[in-house]
């Protein structure tokens, strides 16, 4: 084979390969780069829609950890959180914690945050959290 046979050859792949990238490429759904503004933790209560403040706790829990990105929260930050969501912070939180403590969906996080006991949430309260507001809706 010579040389001009040869490029020919790689020619014909290189187009091959041409087209079936376009091919592909016309798959992928390329959407623009918006900014999204974040949710406020007062929305994010109105969106979920808890029944109590049980439910309010671990809501706000979940926006800590998913939205502030804390890796675990203490009383205060709590507290802290219903004042942002313009919510009456119940007289005992502490309790509130240790009601989803009972039920699953919080736990220890195992260290101090500023010298304040911590907690995280668990997957079982990760899941709780995202499927409240859904029944409303399906109502």
């Amino acid at each position: 084979m010579n040389i001009k046979e040869e490029l020919n050859q790689i020619k014909k792949k290189l187009d091959s390969h041409e087209e079936r990238l376009t091919k592909l490429e016309g798959f992928l759904i390329i959407e623009p780069q918006v900014k999204k503004k974040k949710l406020s933790l007062r929305e994010f209560i109105l969106l979920k829609n808890p029944a109590d403040d049980v439910q309010r706790t671990l809501c706000i829990g979940y926006y800590l950890e998913n939205y502030d990105g804390l890796s675990c929260f203490n009383k205060k930050d709590l507290e802290e959180g219903f004042r942002r969501a313009k919510e009456k912070v119940p007289p005992n939180v502490n309790d509130k914690v240790n009601l989803n403590i009972k039920k699953g969906f919080m736990d220890e996080a195992g260290e101090e945050k500023d010298n304040l006991k911590a907690w995280v949430l668990t997957n079982s309260g990760l899941k709780e959290v995202e499927k409240l507001g859904k029944e409303n809706k399906n109502s």
